[in-house]
């Protein structure tokens, strides 16, 4: 395998990942890549299916959104979105979007997901912030997106009525950002049922990111 193709396999099983954790249904959501010293990125063919999903539909774009080659799949309808992002922000390498029902809850309320408990401050460093309301199609949510994002530490963004998409230096880091941004909005969601949510104090949420981020885990 050339390395290309290599990178199309990895990403095609990522993919998996959203199905996996119920982050995805039916063709929704997308997972995609840098390639690296490239000004080019792969990204999930449109309306494809995950049950039929392989290597060859992963599209070879530039950062602009546009198929490397002719005659292939048609990427992902996100793809103006995540080639902004990877435009604007050299240090991500992995974009994910997904649709996920507890965090896409939060999105349809209009509301950020507070920072209320520790695995929150540990993974995001405080709150998952909420982006504006954006039209699919150009790259007006991957403005949004880095707008967002800006000042921030979290690796998620809950686009207005829209859902999550978070950020990597790694596709790996992006998922993991994905699935850990719908295990919170379910907590959390959960917990608002019996009250108001607490916001943890900012001393404590950075000791706790500190923490994860440097001590927590194997050297």
């Amino acid at each position: 395998m050339t390395g290309l193709d290599d990178l199309r396999a990895q990403v095609c099983a990522l993919h998996s990942e959203l199905t996996r954790w119920d982050l995805v249904a039916w063709t929704s959501g997308n997972v995609s890549v840098r390639v690296p010293g490239t000004d080019r990125m792969l990204i999930k063919a449109s309306g494809v299916s995950y049950d039929a999903l392989a290597p060859e539909h992963m599209v070879e774009c530039d950062l602009h959104g546009r198929p490397v080659h002719d005659g292939g799949p048609n990427p992902s309808s996100d793809t103006a979105a995540h080639a902004y992002v990877y435009r604007a922000l050299p240090e991500v390498g992995g974009v994910v979007h997904t649709h996920s029902p507890y965090a896409t809850a939060w999105a349809a309320r209009g509301e950020p997901i507070p920072c209320a408990v520790t695995a929150m401050a540990d993974e995001f460093g405080g709150d998952i912030p909420l982006g504006p309301f954006a039209r699919i199609g150009d790259d007006s949510i991957g403005r949004g997106i880095v707008a967002t994002l800006e000042g921030h530490r979290s690796p998620a963004v809950l686009m207005d009525r829209h859902g999550v998409f978070t950020i990597g230096a790694t596709p790996q880091d992006a998922v993991k950002a994905a699935v850990m941004c719908e295990d919170v909005a379910r907590t959390l969601h959960l917990a608002r049922q019996s009250g108001p949510l607490e916001r943890l104090p900012q001393d404590d949420i950075d000791a706790l990111h500190d923490r994860y981020r440097n001590v927590y885990g194997q050297k």
